[in-house]
């Protein structure tokens, strides 16, 4: 029986379908449909500071929501969730800003971001979790600053104290798999000066309050000694991120040097439970849900209970309150750019708006003046009505949670000498992401500091 010939391409069309794989390959990497739109402005806030001191940086804080986490359902209201549309206003955003040093959460799609970022003459070092698919990413200006050091931290790996026995404890309620990111600059414009810059991203259940003040206690012991590994206790210390807590929280108050208040206590004391990544026994009686580590579940249904977990005991060597009172104790305190600018502010415009307006704190404690919102998402909340009907009630969830804090030299002091204004609630209805407004469901902070 004769045998069919099969078909055999040629060199030249093997070579010729190589390039147009390449080409193809090439061209799924650029957002398509891309829409230039021209971003409103923010007002720049120039604050009746001394500028004489030798020293100047202007630090950008930005969580870019990563595309990887975008759901239509999270976000039903915003008009540019595609990622031609999204795309455009962060890197526009970014650049626009001009800022010496950059510091972004929620980075994904390096493949077109970093060439932006190079284009415009910056470095950078980024770092994410085991298996995330976004993580953080500090880029700095290579004609003022080149990098010394940097380090990745894992949370999850962390020890918080020592047992009698010798032995390190993580103290840990559950794995979340976030980080923080370190690097030391060394300035090209001033013998011997230089910085050193933390961003973060601390795990989103807005149940987790002991594991946030764990993870955030863990970022500032490890930035304090950084620094001194690099005998650079007269630079400055930024630590900026998202941080997923607000000044009502315990790891604020702590990190700023507040007492806590009774209610905080309670705060700490209910979220101490072992998650059934830590024990994995605690599976065996409990349903299976889908894993809630990533912050896309946070819109779902942002006062979900704390699930797939039980009550913590001494043998799990979770931290007491008076333990992480001791801990923040014995590090350095955090004092808050824009805390510290809008205050000044204020005494210019009676009419700027802050966390303080909206949130009654006590006259003493820190955090009224930070901004009113850094988050402004929409949500749909379902719940059962009367004869069984589903009804649909529109919220917003209005957040503050992003800061860019501030470890002074032991010499001295920084001062913000500018920063840029946060937007209106008005001005983020319905919800962001939002044309024109912000590529993220986050706004971006910038601040000038002097030192």
């Amino acid at each position: 029986m004769a045998t069919q010939n099969q078909y055999a391409p040629t060199p030249e069309q093997l070579a010729l379908a190589k390039i147009r794989k390449q080409k193809k390959s090439q061209q799924s990497l650029q957002p398509k449909h891309n829409e230039v739109l021209e971003l409103i402005s923010r007002p720049w806030l120039t604050l009746p500071q001394n500028r004489d001191s030798g020293q100047q940086v202007k630090i950008l804080s930005w969580n870019l929501l990563a595309q990887c986490l975008i759901r239509r359902e999270l976000f039903p209201t915003s008009d540019c969730l595609k990622v031609g549309q999204r795309e455009p206003m962060i890197h526009a955003e970014i650049l626009r800003q001009n800022a010496d040093v950059v510091c972004l959460q929620e980075v994904d799609r390096l493949e077109v971001l970093l060439p932006a970022l190079e284009k415009a003459g910056y470095g950078h070092i980024y770092g994410s979790g085991p298996m995330k698919k976004h993580g953080c990413l500090i880029a700095f200006k290579n004609d003022l600053y080149s990098l010394v050091a940097d380090k990745l931290i894992f949370y999850d790996d962390q020890w918080v104290s020592v047992h009698e026995q010798g032995q390190a404890r993580t103290g840990g309620t559950r794995k979340t798999r976030n980080v923080g990111l370190l690097v030391s600059l060394q300035s090209k414009t001033g013998e011997k000066e230089g910085l050193v810059v933390a961003t973060t991203h601390l795990f989103w259940h807005p149940k987790y309050t002991y594991e946030r003040t764990r993870q955030a206690g863990i970022l500032v012991r490890e930035v304090a000694t950084f620094r001194a590994e690099q005998t650079a206790e007269n630079w400055p210390c930024i630590v900026a991120g998202d941080f997923n807590f607000t000044p009502s929280d315990p790891a604020y108050s702590l990190a700023t040097g507040d007492l806590l208040l009774e209610e905080q206590e309670e705060m700490l004391a209910v979220s101490s439970i072992i998650h059934s990544t830590i024990d994995p026994s605690v599976l065996a009686n409990v349903t299976r849900v889908k894993d809630d580590t990533e912050e896309g579940s946070e819109a779902v249904d942002p006062d979900r209970v704390i699930t797939q977990a039980r009550p913590a005991n001494p043998q799990d060597g979770l931290l007491t309150v008076h333990e992480i009172v001791s801990l923040y104790s014995t590090l350095p305190k955090l004092r808050s750019a824009y805390s510290d600018g809008l205050s000044e502010a204020q005494k210019l415009s009676k009419d700027l708006a802050t966390y303080g307006t909206r949130v009654p704190l006590l006259p003493n404690r820190h955090g009224r003046t930070e901004p009113e919102y850094t988050s402004y998402t929409h949500h749909w909340k379902s719940v059962l009505g009367a004869l069984v009907f589903l009804i649909r009630l529109q919220t917003y969830l209005t957040v503050l949670e992003d800061y860019i804090f501030i470890i002074d030299p032991k010499t001295r002091p920084i001062t913000v000498v500018g920063l840029l204004a946060p937007f209106e609630a008005k001005d983020m209805v319905p919800g962001l992401p939002r044309k024109t407004v912000s590529g993220s469901d986050h706004i971006s902070l910038v601040a000038e500091l002097c030192w």
